[in-house]
């Protein structure tokens, strides 16, 4: 640098000939705006720094002095900085450099004795930028509105707005004149002002409150270092908001243009703002991917919505304000539940639907609320249910890409675009789509199936063609006599009609690796079902082998909710326990064992990156429109079993979609086959759904004043999912439990506590056998009873060194308590309480460890306890009590149920049960 540097003196006397040419405000001020102001302002003011004024330039930072040194280029410490190779060089080498051209005019400047502007200024107040002439033809739309009552309409092109009776109607009131590009305009809720979002990009920003009348100008809100995105009045008619690329929010009074507050929390431009019906609570979308809500009275944040993956250029909350909707780069809608409007909290994301293959750029709800409108950078348009973001309609392309979506009179919707065009868009009539039932509806059982017809299977039956004809039932012995064979069987069944088809082979020892296919009589493979991706995702930190439930690390994991079915390589499992913490994964139905597979796929290894989907079941032969995710479609194909009970064996549950003839094909998986060690056993019969319970905890021997636990598994064949109810009756003088205890729909068990009374006394071997258990269920239209036997021999153990209790938490409006009767708590889906856990400690001084994600007992699938951290539910010693929560997701189904606690300590003790209600969220009282 020091050669350089010399040059430059040499040369000082040509420099100063031609200073006299540069212009402070022309020719330097460009370059300090360019590169130095970003982090040298006076907002940021790194190092102490300023550029804003020349002043402020000659003023340094810290400890530098002038670094101008004016007539001396070696000496002056900008020179210096610009050319330094090593950690003082400037601008950040991540940061976009000065030109070559550039330096030459700050050396020239500073050698001709770096003369100031005229008036000295802010330079982030003044541009010199080229001047360009307009393109011919109409101007793009920027922004629109509807009046509140609808009679009134607002639009804005470029420099220009309009306002108008109707969109269609001519213009009555035209304003020019204005700052720059109108980004956003909206009207007071009595509809007699207009406010303008409007700016100089890299300069200003400025708010105009304008008369709705004349058009004439009340006030400017401004103070703002870039263009405004957006500037919104309260629905009070009180306060106004604006925000824009500077990242800053302003809250102002509407009536005197005093500022409020200045909210500079966000890491990026602030693209959208939206007001809470009940204009307490301001929502911002920026592009630091987030939705941040504030409390208007005091500008404290109440929440940080982070689960989008890019920029945020919409967002808006629904009119009765319990939604909150948003989109951008990402591609996709995100709806949240607003469920705090007072103090932070934690508002749940319910949907993140997957919505077009390009970044959106608008999004509306029609004026009812029910349908939703959203457009996106390639032009497309999609037409949404709400609340369940259903995709109704796919819009052809259109010209331009709609940059103003506004819901408009009478259900329609206002579109403008690009290209200058608007119109009135009508919803289409169209119905939402029924998702599939997973299992097919049983059809009363009149009287006793026929005993199948045994056969066997005969050749040549290698092809559809050829296939042996049956009828059902019946059980076909046969073998795969080589090496890709298959052996094919035909029969008939009314629309309908549900049959299961199953494989024999593994069971009996055989060597073949069975799979079957449900074709049609020509040969084509019948669909089951269509799967509609809407949301991508992959596996994350781990693959997942073919057999394990647990643990499934999955990318954007908090837009996935339970029950929800994810596909992976023509696997499909079904979400059924969230993560708990940073170390763990979704487990998948049924929780625990071998996973189970839906739509009788079969389990597969998947690798780490391996892509996967949040699906939705849509019936055969549908054809959705196309959202940029993949259409996955399903026939009735089956590897091994879908619950694992056959092992390698296979099997299909069949729904006939027409009465017509149909063809099984048997072949092995790997093709292999011998006519020795590759036989089966094939059933055709009609379906026949059922169940069967196992209980754990027999002999049980409970502490006076204490209470064990008993569980209770089910397992389900050929498609029941119904609930099973259990019961135990006949308990001995001074021991209760907590029966009828049910096993919901769907899921694989259910929990009880024995309790014995303090004056408990150990029951004769009479009393003991006199217990009954119990279970029921309906099948096909009647109710199956299945005896489970005693507890066998009930005993009492001795007195417990810990007992433990579950108490209402600090928070009592959500609980009940009665005189005698278990403790009742009060939850709606979404929602998370808290209640507290006291042990009596007797001589028991080690911890008391209550269990990890499985602590709450007994409690209804989607409810969990929550927030338990490494050690899970813990009291730890020299401790009696624990505060902690239960979350309900939104999944929660409306019921009343008994749960508790369990410790291991003292050889496993058991707390009394209480009971929770799940409840809509508008419902408040705890009802039976």
């Amino acid at each position: 640098m020091r050669s350089f540097l010399t040059i430059f003196l040499v040369a000082g006397s040509a420099f100063a000939e031609t200073a006299g040419e540069l212009s402070y405000e022309k020719d330097v001020a460009p370059i300090f705006r360019s590169y130095c102001t970003g982090c040298h302002n006076d907002k940021d003011h790194e190092a102490k720094f300023s550029v804003e004024t020349y002043a402020q330039l000659r003023q340094g930072g810290e400890d530098q002095g002038d670094p101008i040194k004016p007539g001396d280029v070696e000496g002056s410490h900008l020179i210096r900085a610009t050319h330094d190779k090593g950690k003082a060089h400037m601008p950040p080498k991540d940061e976009p450099q000065v030109p070559a051209s550039e330096l030459a005019t700050l050396q020239r400047w500073v050698a001709a004795g770096a003369p100031g502007p005229q008036s000295d200024v802010s330079i982030l107040r003044s541009l010199v930028v080229p001047s360009i002439v307009a393109a011919a033809g109409e101007k793009p739309m920027t922004a629109a509105a509807y009046s509140a009552d609808g009679r009134q309409f607002a639009i804005a092109r470029c420099g220009v707005v309009e306002l108008r009776d109707q969109p269609s109607a001519a213009a009555r009131l035209t304003i020019t004149g204005l700052p720059g590009k109108v980004h956003a305009i909206h009207f007071s809720p009595d509809g007699r002002q207009f406010i303008l979002a409007t700016g100089i990009t890299g300069l200003s920003g400025v708010a105009q409150l304008r008369e709705t009348s004349t058009g004439g100008l009340i006030r400017e809100f401004g103070e703002h270092r870039d263009v405004l995105y957006d500037a919104e009045i309260s629905p009070n008619g009180q306060w106004l908001a604006t925000a824009g690329y500077d990242r800053s929010i302003r809250l102002w009074q509407l009536a005197d243009g005093k500022l409020l507050r200045n909210i500079d929390v966000h890491k990026g431009a602030i693209f959208d703002l939206a007001w809470h019906p009940s204009s307490t609570v301001l929502a911002s979308a920026s592009a630091d991917e987030t939705v941040k809500l504030w409390r208007v009275a005091d500008g404290v944040r109440l929440d940080t919505l982070n689960q989008p993956h890019g920029e945020l250029s919409s967002v808006l909350f629904t009119g009765d304000g319990q939604h909150l909707l948003a989109a951008g780069r990402d591609k996709r809608i995100h709806l949240w539940k607003i469920t705090t409007l007072e103090i932070p909290g934690s508002n749940p994301i319910l949907i993140s639907r997957f919505a077009h293959e390009t970044p959106l750029t608008a999004l509306t709800l029609s004026a009812d609320g029910q349908t939703l409108l959203s457009a996106a950078e390639d032009r497309t348009m999609k037409l949404w249910h709400f609340p369940d973001l259903t995709l109704l309609h796919a819009y052809p392309a259109q010209a331009d890409i709609a940059q103003v979506l506004l819901g408009a009179p009478e259900g329609n919707f206002f579109v403008g675009s690009m290209d200058g065009t608007m119109r009135l868009l009508a919803p289409e009539s169209v119905t939402v789509p029924a998702e599939v039932v997973t299992a097919p509806l049983a059809v009363a059982a009149t009287e006793p199936a026929p005993a199948p017809a045994k056969l066997t299977e005969v050749e040549p039956n290698e092809i559809a063609a050829t296939a042996t004809p049956i009828t059902i039932p019946a059980e076909i012995a046969g073998a795969i006599a080589s090496a890709g064979d298959a052996d094919f069987f035909r029969f008939h069944a009314p629309a309908g009609a549900t049959l299961t088809i199953e494989v024999n082979a593994a069971r009996s020892k055989s060597k073949l690796d069975s799979r079957l296919e449900i074709l049609h009589a020509d040969g084509r493979p019948v669909e089951q079902v269509v799967l509609q991706a809407t949301r991508d995702s992959w596996f994350t930190f781990l693959g997942k082998d073919a057999f394990t439930s647990d643990d499934f690390r999955l990318q954007y994991w908090m837009e996935m909710e339970l029950d929800e079915f994810l596909y992976a390589n023509g696997e499909v499992v079904k979400l059924w326990h969230y993560p708990r913490g940073p170390d763990s994964g979704f487990r998948v139905y049924p929780g625990v064992g071998s996973r189970n597979n839906f739509f009788m796929t079969s389990p597969l290894a998947h690798a780490l990156g391996e892509p996967t989907y949040i699906v939705t079941p849509l019936p055969p032969g549908a054809q959705p429109a196309p959202t940029g995710l993949p259409v996955f479609r399903l026939n009735y194909v089956n590897d091994d079993e879908s619950t694992r009970r056959f092992g390698t064996d296979s099997q299909i549950l069949f729904t006939a979609p027409a009465e017509a003839d149909y063809v099984i094909k048997l072949n092995d998986v790997r093709g292999f086959g011998a006519p020795e060690n590759f036989f089966y056993t094939l059933t055709v019969r009609p379906q026949q759904p059922g169940y069967t319970v196992t209980m754990a905890g027999n002999n049980p021997k409970v502490s006076p004043g204490s209470a064990r636990e008993i569980s209770f598994t089910a397992q389900r064949t050929e498609g029941f999912t119904g609930p099973i109810r259990v019961d135990i009756a006949n308990l001995p003088a001074g021991f209760t439990a907590s029966t009828p205890v049910e096993i919901q729909a769907g899921q694989l068990s259910a929990l009880v506590v024995l309790q014995a009374a303090k004056d408990a006394s150990v029951p004769d071997a009479a009393a003991s056998q006199a217990v009954t258990v119990t279970a029921l269920a309906t099948l096909q239209g009647r109710e199956v009873t299945q005896a489970l036997g005693s507890l066998g021999e009930i005993g009492l153990a001795p007195a417990a060194k810990v007992l433990v209790e579950i108490l209402p938490g600090p928070d009592r409006s959500y609980v009940k308590e009665s005189p005698d009767a278990p403790l009742e708590f009060t939850i709606h889906p979404g929602q998370t309480i808290s209640a507290l856990v006291r042990a009596t400690r007797t001589d028991f001084p080690d911890p008391i460890e209550l269990g990890g994600d499985d602590s709450g007992r007994n409690l209804p699938h989607g409810l969990y306890v929550d927030n338990i951290g490494l050690n899970g539910l813990l009291i730890v010693p020299g401790q009696t009590e624990r505060e902690f929560f239960i979350t309900a997701s939104p999944i929660a189904p409306p019921l009343t149920r008994l749960f508790h606690l369990r410790t291991t300590a003292d050889g496993i003790q058991a707390s009394r049960p209480a009971l929770i209600h799940i409840v809509p969220a508008n419902t408040t009282a705890v009802t039976k």
